[in-house]
């Protein structure tokens, strides 16, 4: 005899399925599927998560990437997976920290080095750090700050001149809905004077996409006479290890689960919009936007012009982005 749990259960999953189903329609995909070859991008975090990806659909198209990743082992067995789905494109890893402002030089000495085109670079690799920790970089940066903002600001000044040459060039900045809970206040950009932690949500991370936004804001005004064109991109809430080192009970993740069932991305479906922005030709008037769901998202938080210009100025003495 059927239990008559399976009356109830059975239509509860099919429900969720359904309304699943439905939200996938709004997600979006990148609909553009053609050949890359001849162009170069460059992805950060291309070892896992959005990041990796983001390099199978461009592998797929022919694309040339360089994999800026922290550990070449992950990278190469990266490169082996992919190769099992496509013979396309050609797979470049190279070692990248962001957490240090001297490997970030080193890689970009590298890639001018060798590689005198450049057309994308996708901005993708962050961390995630619990506040408890009062984690920092290698130069003594709060980790969010120094790895999600600085790090990336640094990379994309050092490699701009060659993208200008290169144009029409990109440069993709995944940030976060979440940049909506973040601020920035100049006095206190490291966590110096402690942080408030709303809720569950992690300030130090918020204020760090909120800092992407504002860094691609000012970004796409400089490169506006260059044909360099800059998006900002909310993937989504997708399933990645970028909450790895958030540690939850498995009460938590029972509770979770119906709501990630509905909510939660891929990692392929969070990759979607940052595809759609380093490859879709209709987008090639539209810079200094945020997009998600593949198209043009109007964030609740109105971004201030001279924020972005003071972040710029102190990232550039941060970072000594200007003396390079």
């Amino acid at each position: 005899m059927v239990s008559s749990w399976c009356y109830f259960v059975l239509p509860v999953v099919l429900l969720i399925g359904f309304l699943r189903k439905c939200r996938e329609c709004t997600w979006g995909r990148c609909k553009n599927t053609s050949s890359l070859q001849g162009r170069v991008f460059i992805v950060t975090g291309a070892n896992s998560g959005i990041g990796k990806e983001t390099v199978k659909e461009l592998a797929k198209r022919k694309a040339t990437v360089i994999m800026a990743c922290r550990n070449m082992q992950n990278a190469k067995n990266v490169i082996s997976e992919i190769r099992h789905q496509t013979p396309n494109g050609e797979l470049i890893p190279m070692e990248l920290d962001l957490a240090s402002l001297s490997s970030i030089r080193e890689f970009a000495a590298q890639v001018l080095k060798n590689f005198p085109e450049i057309h994308v670079l996708i901005n993708n690799a962050g961390v995630y750090t619990p506040l408890k920790d009062h984690a920092i970089t290698e130069d003594g940066f709060e980790i969010h700050f120094g790895v999600n903002h600085l790090g990336h600001f640094l990379l994309t000044n050092l490699l701009i001149e060659r993208l200008k040459e290169n144009a029409p060039s990109r440069v993709v900045i995944v940030t976060s809905k979440l940049l909506e809970s973040g601020v920035i206040d100049f006095s206190n950009l490291n966590g110096e004077k402690g942080v408030t932690t709303k809720g569950r949500m992690n300030p130090g991370y918020c204020n760090s996409k909120l800092a992407n936004a504002y860094f691609g804001m000012e970004l796409a005004k400089r490169m506006k006479d260059y044909n360099v064109n800059v998006y900002m991109v909310c993937p989504g809430f997708a399933y990645t290890g970028l909450f790895r080192n958030v540690k939850r009970s498995r009460f938590h993740y029972i509770l979770f689960s119906p709501i990630a069932l509905l909510f939660l991305r891929t990692a392929n479906q969070g990759a979607q919009t940052v595809l759609h922005c380093a490859i879709e030709p209709s987008l090639a008037d539209e810079s200094g936007h945020i997009y998600r769901n593949c198209e043009l998202y109007v964030s609740e938080k109105e971004l201030d012009p001279e924020v972005a210009l003071q972040l710029w100025e102190v990232s550039e003495k941060l970072t000594a982005a200007k003396e390079t």
